[in-house]
C-alpha cells in the first residue's frame, strides 16, 4: 500500500503534518477528515513506495538483509535507544516517536513513524514491526512479541542490540579477511594483463627484427600475449559469462552441492562451519532466552544459517524436537556439527540451562573465528605477494633471457 506525507489543519485550526498509508490520495483525505483533519497537501513518499514493493517478497534470512538504505548499525543503534527509553518507563508510543525524530535516515524514519502510528491505534509492537519485513526480520519480530508477552521489552531490546551488533561485527571481520586477497588478486591480474598486452608485443617485434631462436618460455609467453591481444574481448566475455553462470548455479539448483563443497574445502571449510555454528547458537540462544518456544526458534534459526546443508540439519532437528526428541541427538547424527558442540547442547538440555550453554558456545566460536581469520590473513599476505612475484618474475625472465642472448651474439 502506498504511503503519503500530508499537511493540513485540525478542527482547532492548528497546523498538523504526518505520514500515513492509503490506497489513494482521495481515500487518505477522507480518512483524515473522519479524524477532524483537513489536508491541504498530500504527496506520495517515493522511498516507501520502493519499500512496499520490497516487502511483498518473502522475509529475508538473517539480520544482514535489510531494505536498501537501512544499515545494520542503524538498526542496532535504534534498538539500543529503545531499550534505554523503555527501561526509563517511557511509554512505547512516546519512545518510538522520540527515536524517529532524531533519525537521519528518512526511509527508516518513515518505517518507525508507521510502526508508531500502528501502535497508537492499538496494534502490538511486534505485529506493527511485522508489517515491514524488509527492515525487521522474523527473528526480530518474534523476540519483540515474546518481550511483549513477558513484559520484558527493555531486556529484549538490549539482547537484540547485542545480537545485531555481534552479527555485524562477525560479518565485518569475515569480509575484511576476504577483502585483502581479493584486492591483491585484482591488482596482480591487472599488472600481468598490462605486461602481456602492452609490453610483451613490443618486445616480440624487437625479437623478430633481430632474428635468432627464442627460448621456450619466451615463445609460450609470446603465444599467450598474442592470443590475449587478438581475443581479449572474447576472453573477457567468457570470464564474465563463467562467473555469472557459477553464481547462478551457486544460488539456484546447485546451491546444495556448492554449500556441501564449501564445507569440505581444506582451508575455508572449517571457517565457514565455525561461522555457521556461531550464528546458529547465538540466534537460538537469544530467541530461547527471550521466551520464544524452541520449535519456533529453530524455524527462525534455520533461515539465519546461510549454508543450505546446515540449514537442512537444523530443519531435521526441529522436526525431531517437535516429536519429543532432544536437540543434540539429530545434530550429532548429521555429522555436520562438531562433537563438542553437540555434547555441550546435550549438557545444557539435561541441566535446564540450554540458553546459557548456546550463548557460551557462540562466544567461544566467535573467538575461534577471529583467531582463524587473523591467522588466515597473516598467511595470505605473504603467499599472495610471493605468488605475484613468481608470475611477474617469470614474465621478466622470459623477456630478459633472449635480450641477453642477443647481446652476447652481437658482442661475439
Amino acid at each position: 500500500m502506498p504511503v503519503f506525507e500530508y499537511k493540513g489543519v485540525n478542527a482547532n485550526g492548528k497546523a498538523v503534518k504526518g505520514v500515513q498509508d492509503a490506497d489513494s490520495p482521495k481515500s487518505l483525505r477522507e480518512s483524515l477528515r473522519t479524524k477532524g483533519i483537513f489536508a491541504s497537501d498530500v504527496r506520495e513518499t517515493r522511498g516507501e513506495r520502493a519499500a512496499s514493493s520490497t516487502s511483498k517478497a518473502s522475509a529475508p534470512s538473517g539480520l544482514a538483509r535489510f531494505r536498501r538504505g537501512v544499515k545494520v548499525q542503524e538498526l542496532a543503534e535504534v534498538t539500543r535507544q529503545m531499550a534505554t527509553l523503555l527501561r526509563a518507563s517511557i511509554p512505547i508510543v512516546d519512545a518510538l516517536g522520540a527515536v524517529a525524530k532524531q533519525m537521519v535516515n528518512p526511509s527508516f524514519q518513515l518505517v518507525m513513524n508507521e510502526v508508531r502510528r500502528s501502535v497508537a491505534e492499538g496494534k502490538g509492537l511486534g505485529a506493527s514491526m511485522a508489517d515491514h519485513p524488509s527492515v525487521f526480520t522474523d527473528l526480530y519480530v518474534n523476540m519483540v512479541k515474546a518481550g511483549e508477552q513477558s513484559g520484558t521489552l527493555d531486556v529484549v531490546f538490549d539482547r537484540l542490540a547485542d545480537f545485531t551488533e555481534g552479527q555485524a561485527r562477525l560479518k565485518s571481520k569475515v569480509m575484511s579477511a576476504m577483502m585483502y586477497p581479493f584486492i591483491m588478486m585484482i591488482v596482480g591480474t591487472g599488472i600481468v594483463s598490462l605486461l602481456m598486452v602492452f609490453v610483451v608485443p613490443k618486445m616480440t617485434q624487437m625479437f623478430e627484427e633481430m632474428g635468432g631462436k627464442l627460448p621456450l618460455l619466451t615463445r609460450g609467453l609470446i603465444a599467450i600475449s598474442g592470443f590475449l591481444d587478438s581475443w581479449w574481448h572474447v576472453t573477457l566475455v567468457a570470464v564474465v559469462f563463467m562467473a555469472w553462470s557459477l553464481n547462478r548455479f551457486r544460488k539456484g539448483s546447485g546451491r546444495n552441492a556448492w554449500d556441501s563443497m564449501v564445507l569440505r574445502a581444506p582451508v575455508f571449510g572449517p571457517i565457514v562451519r565455525m561461522v555457521s555454528v556461531a550464528r546458529f547458537t547465538s540466534t537460538l540462544g537469544t530467541l530461547l532466552n527471550s521466551g520464544v518456544p524452541i520449535v519456533s526458534a529453530l524455524e527462525i534459526t534455520k533461515h539465519v544459517v546461510s549454508n543450505m546443508v546446515l540449514a537442512k540439519v537444523v530443519d531435521t532437528a526441529k522436526e525431531a524436537v517437535k516429536e519429543g526428541d532432544s536437540l543434540a541427538k539429530p545434530l550429532e547424527r548429521s555429522g555436520h556439527f562438531p562433537p563438542m558442540v553437540c555434547h555441550m547442547i546435550a549438557v545444557g538440555e539435561q541441566s535446564g540451562s540450554l540458553e546459557e550453554m548456546l550463548l557460551n558456545i557462540s562466544r567461544s566460536y566467535e573467538e575461534q573465528v577471529n583467531n582463524k581469520l587473523g591467522m588466515l590473513t597473516s598467511l595470505l599476505e605473504p603467499v599472495m605477494i610471493v605468488g605475484m612475484g613468481v608470475v611477474v618474475g617469470l614474465i621478466v625472465f622470459a623477456i630478459l633471457t633472449p635480450m641477453l642472448q642477443m647481446n652476447q651474439l652481437l658482442k661475439g
